[in-house]
């Protein structure tokens, strides 16, 4: 099987305390987690302006993890449970290929050898 990477952007609700955020981030990396996936990468944007209203919100936090796995429904799955939890707004999941993957490490400053 191949392995596939890759990142999932979600913005959480800004009503939220920060106790409230971190739980609900711990809660999708544990469901990638049981998934199978390995996380590469996790950034917190923290609260941000939206471009357009939602849910007659005009900011959110932002939560961006890069990961990868080699189950099929592995985006299924979290995307089903993004939908299920109230905290979730809005979320955008992309399949990186390896160029992608290269200039994602490079801009942290990691080696690319082994992408």
């Amino acid at each position: 099987m191949q392995v596939k990477h890759y990142e999932t952007v979600f913005i959480l609700n800004p009503v939220l305390s920060d106790a409230q955020v971190k739980e609900a981030v711990d809660k999708f990396k544990a469901i990638l987690a049981n998934l199978g996936a390995e996380i590469d990468h996790e950034e917190f944007w923290g609260l941000r302006k939206l471009a357009y209203p939602i849910q007659k919100k005009s900011t959110g936090y932002y939560v961006v993890l890069e990961f990868h796995g080699v189950r099929q429904d592995i985006i299924k799955v979290l995307e089903v449970e993004f939908k299920r939890d109230e905290k979730v707004m809005r979320f955008l999941t992309v399949s990186l290929d390896k160029h992608a993957i290269a200039y994602l490490q490079k801009k942290r400053g990691q080696n690319t050898e082994n992408a």
